[in-house]
């Protein structure tokens, strides 16, 4: 059991197209993010997200695994965080999912880097 309850729920803000882009992994059956942190995680990890996207008024909350690790000082000035792959035992996951879609639309097919890949 964890010391401090609260590391598992992480709120998230992305106001731009671009942040969205760099930190959406669709590479991930259910989708996922990366969220950028200081705290450590571990793989396989239950997180716990309260997502804003661009300039909806409700956040989204959304259930996750943690899939990804980028450590403090990686290799190649990368930002240090953690790659969240969407649960979808509520549903919840394809909602998310498709929001991010929607207003990627036209990037999704992108080559340019991300946060991840």
């Amino acid at each position: 059991m964890s010391s401090n309850p609260r590391k598992g729920i992480l709120s998230l803000k992305i106001s731009d197209q671009n942040m969205l882009y760099h930190s959406y992994m669709p590479f991930l059956k259910n989708g996922g993010l990366f969220i950028p942190t200081n705290k450590s995680y571990a793989l396989g990890e239950e997180v716990f997200i309260l997502l804003n996207l661009m300039d909806e008024p409700e956040k989204i909350p959304v259930a996750g695994n943690i899939v990804w690790l980028t450590p403090n000082g990686a290799q190649g000035n990368h930002a240090a965080g953690i790659g969240v792959h969407f649960s979808d035992i509520d549903g919840s996951a394809a909602v998310v999912r498709g929001k991010i879609e929607n207003y990627l639309v036209d990037k999704l097919k992108s080559d340019k880097a991300t946060y991840t890949m």
